[in-house]
């Protein structure tokens, strides 16, 4: 299948963690044997997964960039020994070259094991903390990676039955070994909403009491069965702060592997404007203006993480005039 441009697909800049740029080759994960195939392939690159930590030769700092540690096949041969699972994540062609990318599950070594066998490569991190000035691909690899590995480390047993399973197509399906269920399982991806509530010079923010002092954000939460996603924004929204909205508008998405959901971006225009936040749901919800969130820091406020979609709606709306 063609490798889809991320910039082509919207005109805009994707979203941190979803670049994409990886041939997934789905059709691919039906041959028998590919697995081995890959291993053999001089071009194949090992993704280790440490107990949902990524591995890096640089974990970057304030003026450097992180760099993965990507190891092949040939020199991760004693850790293929040792993985408890494998994912096929694709390939891609890099100046002439097919890449393909194997991801293990390595959480069978214990702390000092896995800081002894990977010290030649680096360190493992969690990808949350590294900086954002990763590389758009590479960052996008490593969340896929700890997403699907994350997923086999949940589901090793059937939801249906309770026998064991185990993994088929290339590490993307696990099927029920009881002969008489034989259920399969695929990947869950957990939807979630997150909104921009403007009312002309101001939005919404929100902050849960076990973030960060000072830390506000948007406004979120999961879509639940039956619901549109539409319905999921309004709904969390009024359960939370009270505000009815309208105007709903679909900005852009996130895949957020911390640990398996899809973060769907909106803005929406406040319908009503006095704030009547549940304590249960939410901490504090207050309205700020933009004059107010430039200059957060005075205030002793902070505003998510800059790899977030919450931060990239916010930033969005900042530069937009509004």
């Amino acid at each position: 299948m063609h490798i889809f441009d991320p910039f082509e697909l919207t005109g805009l800049k994707p979203n941190h963690l979803g670049f994409g740029g990886l041939d997934r080759a789905a059709p691919a994960r039906e041959q028998e044997n590919l697995l081995e195939e890959i291993l053999r392939h001089p071009g194949t690159l090992i993704v280790p997964i440490w107990r949902n930590l990524n591995l890096f030769s640089e974990t970057g700092g304030k003026d450097s960039r992180p760099i993965p540690a990507f190891i092949s096949a040939d020199q991760s041969s004693t850790l293929i020994d040792i993985a408890e699972n494998f994912v096929y994540l694709g390939k891609r062609n890099v100046s002439g070259n097919t890449i393909a990318y194997l991801a293990i599950d390595i959480s069978v070594l214990d702390e000092e094991q896995s800081a002894i066998q990977l010290a030649a490569w680096g360190q493992f991190a969690d990808l949350r903390n590294i900086s954002p000035l990763i590389d758009g691909v590479d960052g996008s690899i490593l969340a896929y990676a700890r997403a699907m590995l994350y997923w086999h480390s949940r589901n090793g047993f059937c939801g249906v039955c309770g026998a064991q399973t185990k993994a088929s197509k290339c590490g993307h399906q696990r099927d029920c070994t009881n002969k008489e269920c034989a259920s399969p399982h695929f990947p869950r991806t957990d939807s979630a909403v997150i909104v921009l509530i403007h009312d002309q010079d101001r939005v919404l923010l929100g902050r849960q009491h076990f973030w960060p002092e000072g830390m506000y954000s948007l406004l979120a939460g999961y879509v639940e069965p039956g619901e549109t996603i539409e319905h999921a924004v309004a709904r969390e929204v009024f359960e939370e702060s009270g505000i009815i909205v309208k105007n709903i508008k679909y900005q852009h998405s996130q895949p957020w592997p911390f640990p398996a959901s899809l973060m769907l971006g909106f803005t929406a225009e406040a319908s009503t404007k006095i704030i009547n936040h549940n304590g249960d749901e939410i901490e504090d919800v207050q309205w700020f203006t933009k004059d107010e969130l430039l200059n957060f820091g005075t205030q002793e406020k902070s505003l998510p993480r800059e790899l977030s979609v919450s931060r990239r709606l916010i930033n969005d709306w900042l530069s937009s005039g509004r």
